[in-house]
């Protein structure tokens, strides 16, 4: 205990930075890192009347489309009012289809109510229709409900399953290959459970596509400081934007069968393909393609999520993962764990329930779902194109076709003198140009280095998601800045 200025006495604080979990302070999450903090500072300024070389800030550093001016599913927001406030089903201006949605959807609800508590694993009747979507989905392959945990969002899933795989000291420690460029929760859920990341390099000069060769470098190396245990794939990716062919997948369960690893499909941007010749296959369609030597031996988990796509609803933070050949006992514990945070939420679960069953040929709502779904989507496509050109007029960026998802990975150059100033003020040299970016345009982006990258290159990504009058306009400054950045270094 210690004396204050004013004659009170004070005692040390009992949780402090150097006693408390040693993990989590190794955690970094750069798609809300210090560039967003300081994106936020700018506009608290902005709206204080302080002066800027910009009128407003643009933070095209996050996937969530809602907030950049993506339009809500209008049959998804009715059924959600529909069961959120059950007195509007006597509202005529509610089409008939979305009351007999809404009144399926609290049926499955305690009390009729959304407000209640649902099983751990999820509605049942959401669990069939996820079952059911998925069986349509990949062509008849089978799904089991049971097989099917509601989720909060892909992201709880996704860290669910690999608390469950995270064990062994030393040597032994569970290792988790990911690629690298990654969606950094990756790198986060790893360094929160002490897990050892495992990289392996997605090829920038072919597209970012997956090689074997490199994920057979990254496990083979890796065996000898840890026990490799699983094997994470993003497909569509994030940040990079590539779709997998189908033999790329049929040649990555291969290889995880030969390496006992488990795989992790995260699947989230299954809808977002947009390129000529690209067609997004699941993880789990393929493996039972490949027979039984496969089909009924290779563990597997798979994600979905209600945030990206056409929907991207990421505030409900619905989301589901299938689970596929897991061990009946670890099952059982899996089902333990999750009913430990009760369930995910029943908003999420109805919403998810919307997306796997929507409005049906010949139901009020179907035409309208379809063009204004069909509008998203093609708005997207359009704007991955336009990104992708206009980025590549741009003397030192090269930026590889935007196949799917919702962002660009441009590579940079960053001229030496740049780099030495970043050095001294101990910055990654792409951190220092996109917060210079900031500062000067009040365009928000995420260093490449917040995901991972090859030694020597640099990148940011950044979301095509702003409506296209707004991306243009966004593109051009980027292209400006980096001429004038490349003129103050050279």
């Amino acid at each position: 205990m210690s004396m204050t200025d004013n004659g009170m006495m004070s005692r040390a604080k009992v949780l402090t930075i150097d006693n408390m979990n040693p993990t989590v302070k190794k955690v970094e999450y750069a798609v809300r890192g210090p560039i967003v903090q300081r994106a936020v500072e700018l506009e608290r300024e902005l709206s204080e009347g302080m002066k800027k070389p910009f009128a407003e800030v643009i933070k095209a550093n996050i996937g969530d489309a809602h907030a950049m001016g993506q339009q809500p599913i209008t049959f998804f927001r009715q059924v959600l009012a529909l069961c959120s406030y059950p007195e509007l089903l006597s509202d005529s201006t509610f089409p008939e289809d979305a009351k007999s949605r809404a009144c399926r959807i609290l049926q499955s609800c305690g009390g009729f109510s959304m407000g209640s508590y649902s099983a751990s694993q999820g509605i049942d009747s959401v669990r069939q229709d996820v079952a059911q979507y998925i069986q349509r989905r990949d062509g008849g392959v089978p799904c089991d409900p049971d097989n099917i945990y509601l989720t909060t969002g892909a992201s709880d899933g996704i860290v669910t399953m690999l608390k469950l795989l995270v064990c062994g000291e030393g040597t032994s420690r569970a290792g988790v290959m990911i690629s690298i460029p990654q969606y950094p929760l990756y790198s986060a859920a790893l360094a929160e459970l002490g897990a050892v990341q495992i990289n392996y390099y997605l090829n920038e000069e072919a597209c970012w596509s997956l090689d074997i060769p490199e994920l057979q470098r990254a496990v083979n190396e890796a065996r000898r400081y840890c026990n490799p245990r699983a094997l994470c794939i993003i497909n569509p990716g994030n940040p990079t934007g590539q779709v997998q062919s189908r033999q790329c997948i049929e040649d990555v369960i291969r290889f995880a069968a030969k390496e006992r690893l488990f795989l992790m499909a995260d699947e989230v941007y299954q809808d977002n393909v947009y390129a000529d010749g690209c067609q997004f296959h699941s993880f789990k369609k393929v493996l039972f393609e490949m027979g039984p030597e496969y089909s009924e031996t290779v563990e597997l988990a798979s994600f979905h999520s209600t945030s990206k796509c056409y929907m991207g609803e990421c505030g409900f933070r619905g989301g589901y993962m299938e689970i596929i050949n897991m061990d009946d006992d670890v099952k059982a514990q899996l089902t333990k764990l999750v009913s430990v945070r009760l369930c995910p939420p029943v908003p999420g679960q109805a919403l998810m329930d919307l997306v796997v069953n929507p409005p049906q040929p010949g139901e009020p709502s179907y035409n309208n779902f379809i063009k204004e779904r069909t509008a998203t989507l093609s708005a997207l496509a359009e704007k991955a194109k336009l990104t992708e050109q206009v980025l590549n007029t741009v003397e030192g960026i090269s930026c590889n076709p935007v196949q799917g998802a919702m962002y660009s990975f441009p590579r940079i150059t960053i001229p030496e003198k740049a780099v030495q100033e970043a050095a001294e003020k101990g910055q990654a040299p792409d951190m220092f140009y996109c917060m210079k970016m900031l500062e000067e345009t009040g365009i928000c982006l995420v260093p490449g280095s917040g995901f991972g990258q090859k030694d020597g290159t640099y990148h940011f990504r950044m979301t095509i998601l702003p409506p296209k009058d707004k991306l243009q306009i966004l593109l051009n400054n980027v292209k400006e800045f980096h001429q004038r950045f490349t003129l103050q270094y050279s």
